[in-house]
């Protein structure tokens, strides 16, 4: 072999080296972030822009809260379709809670009116207590319907899509049903400001998505419940024959999905001011999706919050170019279809490559 030879042969093995690294590296979807960013910035140069920068952090922080209770439940080799419709309901009886001015013109036919809702507002309208009230109501109608789901997957041994899509359907129609398709406002401002307030320059959703991070990061790895969430994902069979309680760990990631839905709901509802019915209702592949593309299987027993958070800043910087590029609803759904397929074959390519270079076969 000539010298020249033997240097394009060692130029495509360091090529073949850096790949399988990079395909290998837990910071492979930031890498790709910034580089699908540096690519499209000559076309949209505002991507960068203070305002925009601003815009799209503030729709990460509850995306994030909400696909980190995803990845639990992905884990288990399950999906969560119910959260969307989480959000919707608790939003709604939360404005109900809160609300201190409702119209009767809109409102005197609905099924709580007279019970909850008045002329003079929700039940706790004007008290120091709505908001403590409201945010406890959001947050116990989360877990509840997570445990319902849960109850009904682990005891009852339904399918997780359908118990999740039944829910998502369901709980829906009732935040539609309580409102009568109308948006609750003249909410606390108290409650405004978790949505666009903030300690300086730090906003309150940006603590709590870091709070429920950091903790959902340590109950998956340094925690009991973490080893046996993800033994029950690999084999919840023969997790089952080793001890593992597969059922009551299988409720609690519901719990906390619909938990973590609930908190998304809270920053949603307070940076829009307003309960609103459909809340939610586009966001589901947007939470599935960042998980996916982050590298949480979808066959379980893998993903970490760290691959939801770059997941999640992937995906929010997608939409935001997207929208940038004023292409069509439509379009933007396709590209994101496309994006999520892509990103399940990369996650089994990426399988295989660890697979093939740590001893074991793909």
């Amino acid at each position: 072999m000539s010298e020249v030879d033997q240097l394009k042969t060692g130029r495509v093995g360091s090529v073949k080296i850096i790949g399988r690294k990079l395909l290998q590296s837990e910071f492979f979807v930031l890498y790709l972030t910034i580089f699908y960013l540096l690519v499209l910035f000559p076309f949209i140069p505002r991507v960068f822009s203070p305002y925009n920068l601003k815009n799209v952090l503030s729709n990460t922080w509850p995306l994030l809260v909400i696909a980190i209770g995803q990845t639990f439940f992905l884990i288990t080799a399950g999906i969560d379709l119910s959260q969307t419709s989480i959000m919707a309901l608790s939003s709604i009886m939360g404005a109900i809670i809160m609300t201190s001015e409702v119209d009767p013109t809109l409102f005197s036919k609905s099924p709580v009116w007279g019970i909850l809702l008045s002329v003079k507002g929700g039940l706790f309208s004007g008290s120091p207590l709505a908001l403590p009230v409201g945010l406890l109501v959001m947050l116990v109608i989360g877990v509840l319907i997570g445990l319902m789901n849960g109850f009904s997957v682990a005891r009852l041994r339904m399918p997780p899509f359908i118990v999740t899509l039944v829910s998502q359907m369901l709980f829906s129609a009732v935040a539609i049903w309580l409102s009568k398709s109308e948006n609750i406002r003249h909410l606390p401002e108290s409650f405004s400001q978790l949505g666009r307030g903030g300690i300086g320059p730090i906003a309150y959703s940006l603590i709590v998505a870091v709070i429920i991070a950091v903790a959902a990061h340590l109950l998956m790895s340094k925690t009991l419940y973490g080893r046996r969430l993800y033994a029950t994902g690999i084999n919840p069979r023969a997790a089952r024959i080793s001890g593992v309680p597969t059922a009551k760990i299988i409720i609690a990631a519901y719990a906390i999905s619909g938990f973590c839905a609930a908190v998304g709901s809270i920053l949603y509802s307070a940076r829009l001011e307003q309960g609103r019915p459909t809340l939610g209702s586009t966001l589901l592949l947007d939470i599935i999706g960042a998980n996916v593309i982050g590298g949480v299987s979808l066959a379980g027993g893998k993903g970490k919050v760290l691959w939801t958070v770059f997941g999640v800043i992937f995906f929010i910087f997608l939409s935001n170019t997207l929208n940038l590029l004023n292409l069509k609803f439509f379009y933007i759904d396709i590209v994101k279809g496309l994006v999520i397929l892509l990103a399940a074959i990369l996650d089994v390519t990426r399988s295989r490559v660890v697979l093939r270079y740590s001893g074991g076969r793909a």
